[in-house]
């Protein structure tokens, strides 16, 4: 038995559920989202909570996707109602970035800028030339781009320069000296 996936979901104001068999669809200020139920697993709604619990055909693994579809279901409702956001720090001597609509342009010291366009659902702001935000009603989708703008130069151990989550800690090596 899950504890988790027994934990009813709230729906807040201004978003509406739609469940038509293993389809889960969700709307809200920030967007509209969707996912797929898989075998075994049952989604019910009422005018204030969805319950998610375990079909009388589930198997074992529908067993074991049941706390993480209710907690996928859960993403959804508060991603619509309220976002998600992930925020990057750029540090080093010239490393900067700008934002031109949907596309991200960062210096980060190779000998070109590297341009990336945000995907759809995702917004993006730059805040005084270091500072990233990425905003979406997606979770997943949301810490895909992030983690991609980090990848783009992941921080070095010696002097710490690079992207990094602003609040993620560098471990600094110590140099030869």
């Amino acid at each position: 038995m899950s504890r988790i996936g027994k934990m009813p979901i709230k729906i807040q104001a201004g978003v509406k559920v739609d469940i038509k068999g293993q389809s889960v669809k969700v709307e809200g200020p920030k967007g509209k989202l969707s996912h797929e139920l898989p075998h075994g697993i049952v989604a019910k709604a009422d005018k204030e909570n969805i319950t998610i619990s375990v079909g009388e055909n589930a198997d074992v693994k529908g067993q074991a996707l049941w706390g993480l579809s209710r907690t996928l279901v859960y993403n959804m409702v508060h991603g619509v109602s309220q976002g998600f956001t992930k925020e990057l720090d750029i540090v080093g001597v010239g490393y900067r970035a700008s934002m031109k609509g949907q596309v991200l342009s960062m210096t980060l010291g190779y000998s070109h800028p590297v341009d990336f366009t945000l995907p759809q659902g995702i917004a993006g702001k730059v805040d005084a030339n270091t500072h990233i935000t990425v905003t979406g009603a997606d979770k997943e989708l949301v810490g895909r781009v992030a983690a991609k703008i980090r990848g783009f130069k992941e921080p070095e151990p010696y002097q710490g320069n690079g992207v990094r989550y602003t609040n993620e800690t560098i471990i600094r090596k110590q140099g030869k000296a």
